[in-house]
């Protein structure tokens, strides 16, 4: 790598250049359970360095054909694509910039976080709001087209990215934004790398345009291949390459700057809690849930209880002292409750208004008519947002069971190789059951929470990765719970995207002919590819395989 780090500097590349022993350690591991050791870890401060990295990869791919180029900005990614064999570039430590916003639009770089992005915007909200939103960056929740809870009410981030700048294989930087058929034309027109794209795209969605159309999976979320589903609208005339690259994981290029659009912050919240002790009625509460439409629609199991009880001392690190108090106190009337049994499910709906006896009137509503069907409930303050109150002490449990699992449990580690699909809500009394005789099969100990309202859940799995065994039920088990997904014509992943884990398994959900289609987008847009490899169309599982974690 001497080679390359004499030519980034020949480029006027002005950022770090890493290639120490702990570094290297520190960038071979995400979010995720596989394990990649880069060669070099650059950390650009200017687009212009970002240009000159793609630029001096582009020049000696045809000379070192395994040199390639990931961007990372907080490694939080589970699906393993911030990590690779060959070059990471690092967005977090010097483009995590929040250049400006205007009402209802906000410019940033990608490696801002998304806490420092919130505190920011006022009384405007980003509503794609990931659970990991205390620790992701901007650039991931681009490049993973990422939802959370308020996507029941909102949708995803590819509703929410009118414009970015973004860094093509040719090594320069452009606006891309949507276009209609003159403006098109025009692109298209251009003679230069930029053109050709645009072009072969064009032609690649409109000669194929009904098959694209129908591929589309009928789910409320989807992350996986590349949205080709929305680039190019024949009725509109509209052709959106932002479209392409939202949810494409850094395998098309690099963006280097995003516009996002934001919604005005509620007023008001309030939340109905919903205890079940058995599944039977899930079908008919979340009809009737849905009905009245929820801002927010999530849930978790009765692991997921259980660990937060079992390690509650660990809240006070993550909360702070009086947040860790009041979540105690909160947590007393429900202890004497559970004392009576735990429930299967514990489901979080919550209202916005712009009053509170708005918000009173919607969960009374609720409430009225969930009486019937004999589950037991509690109905929780109503706080002026961003300040959740009374009902934190649930959200809590809901959003850091994960960190909970990667912290705590120090004998096993967390294998999300299951962990988001998305089965749409009405095939949950019956799918359900049927995931948890899988868990039982395997014998894994695993966690499920997830986002009721769009039927997308998070099964985090605690394995010792380490030991051949367990390491062995990873695939069977991967098949079994993929296949009864795609039974129930359901999505493989609803926000974590594909990357090493769930690339491989594309054919499976989409069919041989259109990952041929992903696999020519990747093309058109990296015909070298130095574009983050491995990943998404162009993954393997025998590959992905032999990089799961052994060192931990």
């Amino acid at each position: 790598m001497e080679e390359i780090k004499q030519a980034l500097k020949q480029h006027k590349f002005t950022g770090d250049i890493d290639s120490s022993s702990d570094t290297l350690d520190f960038y071979s591991h995400d979010a995720s359970m596989f394990e990649l050791r880069p060669q070099l870890v650059i950390s650009p401060k200017t687009a212009k360095d970002v240009e000159a990295a793609v630029k001096v990869v582009s020049e000696r791919k045809k000379h070192q054909r395994d040199l390639s180029l990931t961007a990372r900005s907080a490694g939080t990614d589970m699906s393993g694509a911030a990590i690779n064999d060959s070059i990471i570039v690092d967005f977090k430590k010097h483009l995590n910039k929040f250049i400006g916003q205007k009402n209802d639009k906000a410019v940033v770089q990608p490696g801002l976080l998304f806490r420092d992005f919130d505190q920011h915007t006022g009384d405007w909200l980003f509503p794609s709001y990931p659970a990991s939103r205390d620790l992701c960056a901007m650039g991931g929740i681009v490049n993973n087209n990422a939802g959370g809870e308020k996507s029941l009410q909102f949708g995803k981030t590819e509703r929410y990215v009118p414009e970015m700048k973004f860094v093509f294989a040719d090594g320069v930087e452009r606006v891309v934004k949507p276009l209609n058929r003159k403006q098109l034309n025009d692109k298209m027109d251009q003679d230069d790398f930029e053109g050709k794209v645009y072009r072969d795209l064009f032609e690649l969605i409109d000669k194929h345009y009904d098959q694209i159309k129908k591929a589309k999976p009928k789910v409320s979320k989807n992350s996986t291949g590349y949205n080709l589903w929305n680039v190019w609208d024949r009725e509109t005339g509209v052709f959106d390459l932002t479209q392409a690259i939202i949810g494409a994981q850094g395998t098309l290029g690099f963006v280097t700057e995003a516009t996002f659009k934001l919604v005005p912050r509620p007023k008001h919240s309030g939340l109905l809690v919903i205890f079940m002790r058995d599944i039977d009625n899930l079908g008919e509460l979340i009809e009737k849930v849905l009905v009245h439409k929820p801002a927010t629609f999530e849930g978790f199991d009765d692991q997921t209880l259980w660990l937060s009880i079992r390690f509650m001392p660990s809240f006070l690190r993550l909360l702070g002292p009086w947040r860790f108090l009041r979540l105690i106190f909160g947590l007393i009337p429900d202890g004497l409750q559970l004392l009576k049994g735990f429930p299967k499910l514990v489901m979080l709906a919550e209202f916005t208004g712009d009053t509170e006896l708005e918000v009173r009137n919607k969960i009374k509503a609720l409430h009225k008519e969930l009486g019937p069907l004999k589950v037991r409930y509690e109905i929780n303050g109503f706080e002026e947002t961003p300040t959740e109150g009374s009902s934190e002490k649930f959200w809590v449990m809901r959003r850091y069971s994960f960190q909970l699992l990667r912290s705590k449990v120090h004998d096993k580690h967390t294998a999300p190789f299951i962990d988001d699909f998305v089965v749409n809500p009405e095939h949950l009394p019956e799918f359900l059951p049927k995931i948890r005789k899988l868990i039982k099969k395997y014998k894994l100990f695993a966690t499920i929470a997830g986002h009721m309202g769009d039927g997308n859940f998070h099964i985090i799995p605690l394995m010792k990765l380490e030991n051949p065994k367990d390491r062995a039920k990873i695939l069977p088990a991967m098949k079994e719970v993929n296949n009864l997904v795609l039974e129930y014509k359901g999505s493989l992943s609803g926000e974590h995207n594909d990357g090493l884990v769930r690339g491989p398994w594309l054919e499976a959900m989409y069919g041989k002919e259109m990952v041929k289609l992903f696999r020519e987008t990747k093309d058109i847009f990296d015909p070298q590819g130095i574009f983050n490899p491995h990943k998404k169309a162009n993954a393997d599982w025998d590959y992905s395989f032999t990089h799961i974690r052994e060192r931990f």
